[in-house]
This record gives C-alpha cells, structure tokens and sequence, in this order.
C-alpha cells in the first residue's frame, strides 16, 4: 500500500479515481480552476506537467490557492526530461507535491540515466514522497528495447518484435523499480505504470507485470484517443484486468474535443468501475435505448432529467444521507420491459409507450406505490424521490 497525502493506492483500498490537467501549469489561476473542477468532478488525484523552472515555482502557489478553497487533492508532479533538476533546485516544489511521476524512458541516455534517476528518488527520500514509476512505450528506454532484441536476435527461435518490446515495457519498470530501491526508497513508496496504447498489448503487459510483482499498479490506456473511441477503447481494456483483480489506481487518458470539458476522464473512470461494482460514486440510472414502440422523445428527455439531477444532488446528499450512490432508479419508455426493470431498481418509472394509456406506473423497492398522469411527472416522480431518499438514507 502507497499513500500519497490522505489517499491510498492498494492494499486492499478503494481502487482510486486520478486525472491530469492539460493548462500551463505555470498558469497559476488556471491550473487551480481545472484542479478545482476535476476534483469537484471526483478526481482523488490530481497530475500536472512540470516541465519548466516557470512550472515548477508555480507549483507550491497552486497547492496553497487550493487549499485556500478548501481543496485538498493530493498534486501529483509529472517529470520528462529534466526532473532532476527541477525537483533538486526547487525545494518549495519538491515538497508542495504529494507524489512524484518519473518516466524512466525520459530521464537521461548512458551513465546520466542511473544519475537523473537518482537524484530525483533522492529527492523522494528527501521529502518522504512517494514515486510512480511510468513506463510509456512511445518513450520507452531505447537502450533496454536495444539489449533485448539483441539477445533475442541470438535465440535459436527469436520472438517477434511486439513480443520483445512488450517485455522491454515490463523490464523497464522492474529494473527501474529494484534500481529505486537499491537507492533508498522504500518498497511501499512505489507505484508502477506501463501504458501502451493497443488495448490486448496493455492487458498483455499488465497481466505480466502484476504476476512480477507487489507494486501497487497504476492503469490507463495511454493515448486512447477522442469521443467514443477513447471511451469505448480505455473501458475494454480497463474492465478486463480490472475484472482480474488487476489495479489499483485508474485514469482515463481522453483527448478532449477544443474547449471540451476535462472533467469527462474522471466521469468515465468513475463509471467503469461502478459499472464493475467495484465503488460507487453516484445512483445508477437505468433507461431503455427505445424503439418503435417509443416514438416520444419524452422518456429519453426525462432520463436526462432525471440523471442530471441526480448528480447535481450528490454533493449535498454525501453530507446528509449515507449510501446514497448506491440508489438505483429506472426510467423507462413502454409497458415491454418497464414495470420489470421498474420494480428491480429502488425506485422506478414506467413511461407510456406509443398508443399505450397515458399513465406511468411508479414502483418503490418493486412495489407499485402511485400512478402519476399528465404534465407534471417529472417534478411529481423528483418529489418521489425526494421522500424516497430521505427516509430510507438518513444517517442514524
């Protein structure tokens, strides 16, 4: 188990929900408005780019304005390239963070790779702050992926080169992981990570690592992509290792549309795993895809509604009632499969199909309690569950 600021990654906890922002981090006002947003989103981590002496002194005032608004996410630094001396000039910076993420591919070629490396997990030690170890295969360490198709030149039977670079993926992050403790930093102060961006390589490569070793694992398909291909591609891949009993900490690597909200990664992360059952972060509404037989938008609309709301009252709701976000609710189009899913949800809808009589049967704990008719279901079944909420939720 690793702990970065309050939260904690393996173990046995919660798999944890992280995100990344995408501003200037040396753009102070900006960097901790996207923070604020993602972690109001229910991002429990938080990574920005230090990439510049800019960067790395805006850091410790980005940490301190959050905490002014009552954020306390854990910050986690992204280093490439010169970490070792951002992290080593700048103290303020080094112990502002909550975590450290080094890219092993990226530290230095030669005798300057062992000695970046070192100087940041000094730095670590230092702080007493923990390290992901992030392997990224558009980065990889070009002189292990050099080595190991060299021996495997020299079998009698080589393996195909995606096989060779898969293991030079994993090597990197053992080796680099066993070079980090041989330095000082303690076992339980290392995360690892090895994306690549084909979803069977990253299962491959996960599969291999998490049967290596006890690290906790860091999951994401990097470089998923944008709308629903990254969606679609990061929940594939995700879903099965999760599924596994592989990973303890996940993010979505979408690309965002221009000017989209970055609040979406930590949406769809959230929601692969309570779709797995694995947390729960807000009610679950269920709704049937329509057909023939639902030739009025209504239903769909009131969907929308309904969910919208849902996720607009979780906020206060955390406060004051507890469980909240396991609450089940169906809204559903026609008489087909609507009272059925109504009455397997806490509380449920069933929305007059085309040509049906114009009532919607209401279900609680799958019995039908009230038919509700006319213009004002949607504020009449939101009453509903007003009540439903408060009665059965309330904190004792």
């Amino acid at each position: 188990m690793v702990k970065v600021g309050d939260v904690h990654i393996g173990g046995g906890h919660p798999i944890v929900v992280q995100s990344m922002t995408n501003t200037d981090t040396a753009d102070v006002p900006a960097t901790v408005a996207q923070v604020l947003a993602l972690a109001r989103a229910g991002s429990e981590l938080v990574r920005v780019t230090v990439n510049t002496r800019k960067a790395a002194a805006a850091v410790p005032q980005i940490v301190e304005q959050l905490g002014e608004q009552g954020c306390a996410v854990p910050i986690i630094g992204d280093f490439h390239y010169n970490g070792h001396l951002l992290l080593t000039e700048f103290k303020d910076c080094a112990r502002a963070l909550a975590k450290y993420r080094i890219n092993p591919g990226n530290v230095g070629v030669g005798d300057r790779h062992d000695e970046n490396f070192r100087a940041m997990i000094e730095v670590a030690i230092e702080q007493g702050r923990p390290v992901r170890i992030g392997v990224n295969w558009g980065s990889l360490d070009q002189a292990l992926l050099t080595r190991l198709m060299d021996a495997n030149a020299r079998r009698a039977e080589p393996r195909d080169a995606r096989e060779v670079t898969l293991e030079a993926i994993v090597a990197s992050a053992l080796e680099s992981a066993a070079m980090a403790e041989r330095y000082g930093l303690a076992h339980d102060q290392i995360v690892l990570s090895a994306k690549v961006s084909g979803v069977q390589d990253l299962i491959q490569v996960y599969r291999d690592l998490a049967a290596r070793c006890d690290y906790p694992l860091h999951l994401g398909l990097t470089e998923a992509g944008m709308g629903t291909k990254g969606v679609v591609s990061s929940t594939a891949a995700l879903a099965v290792l999760l599924q596994e009993g592989v990973g303890d900490t996940i993010r979505i690597s979408l690309t965002p549309a221009p000017n989209g909200d970055r609040t979406e990664e930590v949406q769809v992360a959230q929601q692969v795993l309570q779709s797995l059952g694995l947390r729960h972060f807000a009610p679950e509404v269920t709704a049937c895809p329509g057909c023939g037989r639902t030739t009025s938008t209504f239903f769909q609309e009131m969907a929308d509604q309904i969910q919208t709301y849902l996720r607009a009252q979780m906020p206060v709701w955390r406060t004051r009632y507890q469980g909240t976000e396991e609450l089940r609710v169906a809204v559903m189009g026609c008489v087909v499969n609507g009272p059925g899913e109504s009455k397997h949800a806490n509380i449920g809808i069933s929305l007059p199909g085309t040509g049906e009589e114009p009532k919607a049967p209401v279900y609680v704990d799958g019995r039908l309690t009230t038919t509700l008719k006319g213009p004002t279901i949607v504020p009449d079944f939101i009453r509903i569950l007003e009540d439903y909420v408060a009665s059965r939720y309330a904190k004792r």
